[in-house]
């Protein structure tokens, strides 16, 4: 790792044009050691001081030795330390729950790709719930420019910078549909599969739509399923028809390599920060590593055996040394659907004030841990449409008077806890995207389904993948469930069985249903470290 962190050293400050000697690279190496992860933005704010106090700290020449370089560490160390100073004497990071920050979904922007310029530009102007065609089209639109750009950047996937027959080895430049007319041989495709008529599907991308043959198809590791986006290799047949050999997800991209391509664009929805605010949160990260989230789904409020166990676990936190920093309260909230038939509002609202007791009564965690509430699929709300807006203010102002910060948020929420970006949705998923599965998955890589499940959203960079006839979205906010840049972590609220799933980089994890199966997660989210628990 060292050695890796001293070439990068050496090649920035060669890059500025100045030339290290021993003792100032083992000094800059010391320095970047203090803010792992960040080695990059801690290098460029010395390279910046160097150069713009380069008289001051008595630079002479191109060739650096240890004075200057401590000089100027220990002046940005120093500036470190006084900022922290100041943010704990206002009160800006009194306690880690001061830095956690809930981005609701209808607040995140939306940025729309370019092709022509090839660049994200963010929406201005409202945005309608109730949005007309053109909306439903840039819905598609958009998510497929997301991943076809991020394809183009893939090295198997760009094309050849020279025609020359050694470059084309290993290469597989993706085509237009609209080329395979007329064309022999296989070709590489990408687009979105499409049902345009019935037990016909067809792959669409911006230039034409052609009917495929999925029945000789290798597929790789996810559900392939309607409405998903597809890279597929395979040949045109003579009735037409495009005959797919291979086929399987977008290659995808680390998020390093995707937040350099965005030009410091805000997808999360957290602010952009600059290079002195990352290390900062960076460093008080550090601190934190004993921060924990606790995250329930199917808190049962109307079910006196939920309401007890639920109880237990308060007492079993509440008698913790250092207590968590946020519960997470993810739905259903109620053991029966809130549906049109459903007719005892007036006793879930009570039975939310009973809840806010239960927690108040519990004075540790009253005082020094944040309670989230997210809904699920089948709370009340106007729609089963997502985003879902929070829980409705009539069922959760009992509970608010026992627990004034209480957050509820949308259905899927962010939240951001230093420089860490983590992603809530629950959605009972697994089950409807197997039933919309058009076929069996590979087991090449693991027959385990919710690791085809991470590996489809990851992929697609999106949420909920459903074909919007099984899950309907708001059209106009889309972009709510989008999964780019990837986040550190993904929490999946499910029905089904407890699992936990580290995945090219990314923390993802379900905490099961704590009301039918006792079951629930501790997550650290500073070491990205969880803990499956049960009662």
């Amino acid at each position: 790792m060292s050695s890796t962190v001293r070439k990068l050293i050496q090649k920035k400050f060669k890059i500025r044009g100045y030339t290290l000697k021993i003792d100032a690279l083992d000094q800059i190496l010391s320095f970047t050691n203090r803010f792992l992860g960040a080695e990059d933005e801690a290098l460029d704010l010395l390279l910046d001081h160097l150069q713009s106090q380069s008289q001051k700290l008595g630079v002479r020449s191109s060739i650096l030795d240890k004075e200057p370089v401590s000089r100027a560490i220990t002046a940005l160390l120093e500036a470190d330390d006084a900022v922290d100073e100041d943010f704990i004497a206002n009160g800006a990071v009194s306690s880690s729950t001061s830095a956690i920050r809930v981005i609701d979904a209808f607040l995140i922007p939306k940025f729309r790709y370019d092709p022509i310029k090839k660049q994200f530009h963010e929406h201005t102007g409202g945005l309608h719930i109730h949005g007309d065609a053109s909306a439903k089209a840039a819905l598609y639109k958009d998510r497929f420019l997301l991943l076809y750009q991020r394809v183009l950047r893939d090295s198997h996937f760009s094309k050849p910078a020279f025609h020359t027959e050694m470059s084309h080895y290993g290469s597989c430049e993706i085509a237009p549909i609209q080329s395979l007319v007329g064309q022999m041989g296989r070709r590489w495709v990408m687009g979105v599969i499409s049902q345009l008529e019935d037990g016909h599907f067809y792959l669409e991308d911006l230039t034409a739509s052609v009917e495929i043959d999925l029945s000789k198809a290798k597929v790789t590791t996810g559900f392939l399923s309607e409405n998903t986006i597809v890279v597929a290799e395979g040949e045109m047949l003579v009735n037409g028809i495009y005959q797919v050999i291979t086929c399987g997800f977008p290659p995808l991209e680390e998020r390093d390599k995707s937040l350099k391509s965005l030009a410091q664009h805000d997808f999360f929805g957290g602010g952009t920060l600059t290079k002195e605010e990352t290390l900062r949160l960076a460093e008080l990260e550090k601190r934190s590593l004993n921060d924990m989230f606790v995250i329930l789904s199917d808190i049962w409020v109307d079910s006196e055996e939920a309401m007890g166990k639920l109880e237990t676990v308060l007492d079993g936190f509440e008698s913790q040394e250092v207590v968590p920093s946020l519960f997470v309260f993810m739905g259903n909230f109620c053991s029966h659907p809130c549906n049109l038939s459903f007719h005892s509002f007036s006793s879930l609202r009570s039975q939310f004030g009973k809840l806010g007791q239960m927690i108040g009564a519990h004075q540790r965690l009253k005082e020094h841990s944040r309670f989230m509430f997210i809904p699920g699929p089948e709370d009340a709300g106007p729609s089963t449409v997502l985003p879902r807006c929070p829980l409705p203010k009539y069922l959760t102002e009992e509970l608010q008077k026992h627990i004034p910060n209480a957050i509820f948020a949308s259905n899927p929420c962010r939240v951001k806890f230093y420089t860490q970006e983590i992603v809530f949705f629950r959605h009972d998923l697994l089950y409807r995207m197997r039933r919309s599965c058009l076929m069996p998955p590979s087991t090449e890589e693991t027959d385990d389904p919710f690791e085809h499940l991470v590996a489809t959203i990851t992929h697609q960079s999106h949420l909920c993948p459903l074909p919007l006839i099984v899950q309907p979205i708001i059209w106009n906010y889309d972009h709510c469930l989008h999964l780019y840049p990837s986040p550190h972590t993904i929490v999946l609220g499910d029905r089904s069985e407890q699992k936990a799933f580290k995945y090219t980089g990314i923390t993802c994890f379900n905490p099961g249903s704590f009301s039918n199966d006792s079951t629930f997660v501790a997550y650290r989210p500073c070491t990205q470290e969880v803990e499956l628990s049960a009662l």
